[in-house]
């Protein structure tokens, strides 16, 4: 597998990482209540944190050869 091969899936597991943390934030706040809502909110805002270092590291590692 090359290396650009191997950044696009690194980035899609980034992107979806995003995505489901939108989709947690929401539930959090519109669907659940007490503790909960906490923890999920808590996990919703872990994989928006390692969703966003994923996809600052790919943009910043530039383009391959």
């Amino acid at each position: 597998m090359s290396e650009s091969m191997l950044k696009m899936y690194i980035s899609f597991g980034g992107m979806i990482s995003l995505f489901l943390a939108v989709g947690l934030i929401y539930l959090s706040r519109h669907k659940l209540s007490g503790v909960f809502s906490g923890i999920v909110a808590f996990l919703a805002y872990i994989f928006m944190i390692l969703g966003g270092i994923i996809i600052f590291y790919i943009v910043l590692s530039g383009p391959t050869a």
